[in-house]
């Protein structure tokens, strides 16, 4: 909800003031008590609360509209302030008057706002002012306080206080392995379908409603066993209402064949595809399409090669897949009630089975989801993740029977609200704000977790760290079934998320009821005004027509998904906005830029900045007014040279550069007080720095850096003298190390000395012979991933000793040259390696017998390596099926079209992609 997102972040603003080292504002000790005694009460009421009108779901609560008025009231006042003070510090005078942007609709309190103009200085005529505005903002806030003591003191006489905590934590896990509860007959006549001997190219339509569980039974065919023996080629894709043809076919290419081909035309990939697929037997999914004309439009580019080849396309449209198949398409009915049943239990309980005393109550609840997959599943991880008591399910079936049964979407929507509804408080803006993001997006999680905590909505607790809250707060979303994992890291983290278009629409409902966030779409002429925070999905609409409208701006979320440079090259950084907390302008494979560094950084307040920048843009020395900047992330094609002055950011926590390096000046303590020397505690990942002396100085002034990412490149007369990487030890925080070097750079690595607490290590050296660190990485007691790059074994051999790599789960070797002979004698070298990936390793001999033995492998990957290795992968799997059958091991090979003959190994654990490029 925004009421309590909103508490929320008044907190955090009002605790960040003080912890600056010279704060740019002070608040009257007695308003900051009052202010935080009253916000502390309304965060405690709204955890027990339940608006009247909750259940009804077509307006927002009147009480809680009213809560997040005030609460914005007072930030405004508040941060109005800053900017203020900071501007009054700077040498140009004309720079420092800005425009109010305090509104309101409703109260005579947001009234008096309306048009107040800020101060140009701190006189103390101004000072009084500002004083009285925030007692303004507390009065307003106390009268609220009053009537939720009203509301409080009518429910406990009418006995209605209710002692359950909504959505309160136990142990219980939900099962997150795709389960098929129901449809096995139609798995199988699918199977059996598209391993058929009739030979022309199929279209094969799978339809019905949204949550019945069609993207389930087709991802489940698409990772069977008997599908990846039989298809040459498999590749997925995601339609959607606003299917793009271009992405589409990028989108295939890049899942069959690796190439990804951005730069290339619809023509051009479509033939570039037709060519990879030509003579191959391949199956092709599409995914969610609402329209026959994306077909009309692809179809040239899929050969009918009279080989098996199919196509299946999940869709809601019954019309539509007639279209696409006039005599065979499969549609998926609701569950019957013992299905139902079952996959309720099983998401509720794992593998126990249900108490007696909720066996009545769960039943009726399963009906009223009319079994439809997504709402089970839904309500189900309500019910997981919340305490076991009779009088909370009573709760839960009660709400369910009073919701208007309509048909299709509609209803799917009311049950699916009432996992949002139960849903505790401190998780409500986080689900709410994935719905700033498009439809069908994937959604890389530590960027949206930095998004989370920079908008101020993370509620602390038990003195964990706002990251450890937003993680957890993730898991908790994913257990409840409102966040879908759409792909794992290389050692089971969540990588990337995303929502099923369901759930987003619920999302996007509540969103516009709450006025979480205003999406500017096709409607550029809308009202603005009241806008905390804006999303913009299209480039030609953020334009200087809008400009005033952001004034009262916190956060501009620009989510442009396609990769076109022509729509960055629109966007304009609008004027106005002092108070903007949030600017996310940046996509990771998009090389041209928009913003000139000097403009974005006079967002003062600002927490979080993320953009693509224009050529040869350069920092400006006032990068130290961005006193609360959290994360930085540039992208751009040139390669920066940082101020001195960035060292003064002690809030910063990420600093982060694409494919532009920064180049940070080291410090000279010589030319500053000690009381001048800022150490930057919070700073936790430094990427994309080039050249950087990690010396006693730099060393001290960033003690906490959990992740580094540094290149180093000899220029010139540049990097002379001492190594440096030196002092890398004396990072004692450090988890996450990647490090490349080149022209004669390697040097720094001979003599490297690691800290302990390393867990992830990535290394690219042209120049470096690796043995010299091989056996101080494998002593590394915490690292859980390896990537070793272009490293030369310069004798040929590579051989693990006992007791190295003890907590190793992903081994990834790259371009590894001279490395002939790898030896491991005993399985306990790496016991708890779970994944392996030899990339282009042409030398190597054999993948060591030793390495199967290991109970903890799952997977195998080769790419382009020799014949031999392929080879001694295919005899591991053999023995690993021969000793401990059920096992399953799988092994991914892919190889050039000159050793097409390997394709023989193929079977249903060892798969083989042949490469014709």
């Amino acid at each position: 909800m925004a009421a309590y997102g909103a508490l929320v972040s008044l907190m955090h603003i009002i605790d960040t003031l003080h912890k600056h080292p010279s704060p740019p504002i002070s608040i009257d000790t007695k308003q900051v008590e009052s202010l935080t005694q009253v916000v502390t009460y309304l965060q405690e009421f709204l955890d027990g609360y339940i608006s009247p009108v909750v259940v009804d779901g077509r307006e927002a609560d009147p009480l809680e509209r009213r809560i997040a008025d005030a609460v914005y009231a007072a930030e405004d006042v508040i941060e109005s302030q800053i900017v203020v003070q900071i501007d009054s510090h700077k040498a140009d005078p004309s720079d420092s008057r800005i425009e109010s942007s305090i509104h309101g609709k409703r109260s005579s309190f947001i009234n008096f706002f309306r048009g107040v103009r800020k101060f140009t200085s701190t006189s103390p005529a101004a000072e009084n002012d500002f004083y009285r505005n925030m007692q303004k903002v507390i009065e307003e806030m106390n009268l609220i306080k009053n009537k939720a003591m009203e509301i409080e003191a009518v429910a406990l006489l009418r006995g209605k206080a209710s002692s359950i905590h909504v959505g309160s934590l136990t142990n219980s896990s939900i099962v997150k392995d795709n389960m098929m509860v129901g449809f096995d007959e139609v798995f199988l006549e699918v199977l059996e379908k598209l391993t058929s001997y009739q030979l022309s190219r199929e279209i094969i339509p799978i339809m019905g409603m949204g949550g019945i569980g069609k993207t389930t039974l087709a991802r489940n065919l698409f990772e069977n066993d008997l599908v990846k023996e039989h298809f040459d080629i498999r590749a997925w894709t995601t339609i959607s209402q606003t299917y793009n043809v271009r992405e589409t076919l990028r989108e295939v290419l890049f899942q069959a064949s690796g190439d990804s081909s951005s730069d290339l035309g619809e023509e051009e990939l479509g033939e570039k595809l037709y060519k990879f697929l030509y003579g191959r037997r391949y199956l092709v999914i599409m995914d969610d399409m609402w329209s026959v004309d994306v077909w009309e439009k692809i179809k040239f580019f899929f050969p009918d090669n009279g080989d098996g080849s199919r196509i299946v396309v999940t869709t809601r449209l019954s019309n539509l897949s007639s279209q696409l198949n006039e005599f065979y398409r499969v549609g998926m009915n609701f569950l019957d009630e013992a299905n139902s049943w079952d996959l309720f239990c099983k998401i509720v309980f794992g593998k126990e089975s249900c108490p007696l005393e909720f066996e009545k109550i769960g039943k009726n609840i399963v009906a009223n989801c009319k079994g439809l997959p997504l709402s089970i599943a839904t309500i189900g991880g309500l019910l997981a993740k919340s305490q076991h008591t009779r009088e909370y399910w009573e709760l839960i079936e009660q709400n369910i029977n009073s919701t208007v049964i309509n048909t299709n979407d509609e209803f799917c929507l009311k049950i699916l609200r009432m996992s949002y509804i139960y849903l505790p408080n401190y998780l409500k803006p986080c689900f709410l704000y994935m719905g700033v993001f498009g439809e069908d997006r994937r959604i890389r999680v530590s960027m949206l977790e930095k998004l989370w905590i920079s908008e101020g909505f993370l509620k602390p607790r038990n003195e964990k760290s706002l990251e450890t809250i937003a993680q957890e707060n993730l898991e908790e979303l994913v257990n409840r079934n409102l966040v879908l994992v759409d792909k794992l890291g290389s050692i089971g983290n969540i990588k990337y998320c995303k929502m099923h278009d369901l759930v987003r629409d619920l999302c996007l409902k509540e969103v516009e009821k709450e006025r979480f966030y205003h999406v500017l779409n096709d409607d550029p002429l809308i009202s603005l005004s009241h806008a905390r925070r804006v999303v913009l999905n299209d480039g030609d609409l953020f334009h200087n027509e809008l400009s005033g409208s952001f004034s009262h701006a916190r956060s501009i979320i620009y989510d442009y998904y396609h990769n076109y440079g022509w729509l960055v090259g629109k966007v304009r950084l609008p004027h106005n906005l002092r108070l903007l907390r949030t600017l996310k302008a940046y996509k990771e494979d998009v090389s041209s830029g928009s913003y000139l560094l000097d403009n974005v950084f006079e967002l003062v307040n600002s927490r979080y900045i993320a953009v693509n920048v224009r050529k040869k843009s350069k920092f400006p020395s006032s990068v130290d007014l961005l006193w609360n900047l959290h994360t930085l992330i540039i992208h751009g094609s040139d390669d920066f040279m940082a101020p001195i002055e960035i060292w003064k950011l002690h809030q910063l926590q990420h600093l982060m550069f694409g494919k532009s390096k920064v180049i940070l000046p080291v410090p000279d303590p010589r030319s500053e007080d000690d009381d001048d020397i800022v150490i930057m505690e919070n700073l936790q990942t430094l990427k994309g720095v080039k050249n950087l002396f990690l010396d006693e100085e730099v060393v001290k002034r960033i003690p906490n850096v959990k992740k580094l990412c540094i290149t180093y490149v000899k220029e010139k007369k540049q990097m002379e003298g001492e190594n440096c990487l030196n002092y890398l030890q004396c990072l004692n925080k450090l988890e996450n190390f990647m490090c490349s070097t080149s022209n004669g750079c390697g040097k720094y690595l001979k003599s490297i000395r690691i800290p302990h607490s390393l867990k992830k290590l990535s290394i690219s050296s042209i120049d470096t012979e690796v043995e010299d660190i091989m056996s101080k990485i494998g002593s590394l007691p915490l690292l859980e991933k390896f990537v070793l790059e272009r490293g030369c074994f310069r004798t040929g051999k590579w051989e693990t000793t006992e007791g190295q790599f003890p907590s190793l789960k992903f081994l990834q070797l790259d371009y590894c040259s001279g490395l002939k002979v790898w030896i491991v004698s005993e399985n306990s070298h790496f016991p708890t390696l779970q994944k392996l990936h030899l990339h282009y390793v042409r030398e190597l001999n054999e993948i060591p017998s030793a390495v199967g033995e290991i109970a903890t492998l799952k997977s195998i990957k080769l790419d382009y390596c020799s014949e031999a290795v392929v080879e001694s992968a295919k005899k591991i799997v053999e023995e690993q099926e021969d000793l401990y059958g059920d096992r399953q091991l799988h092994v991914q090979v892919s190889v050039w079209k000159r050793e097409e003959a390997l394709k023989k190994l193929a079977s249903a654990h060892f798969e083989v992609k042949v490469e014709s490029f």
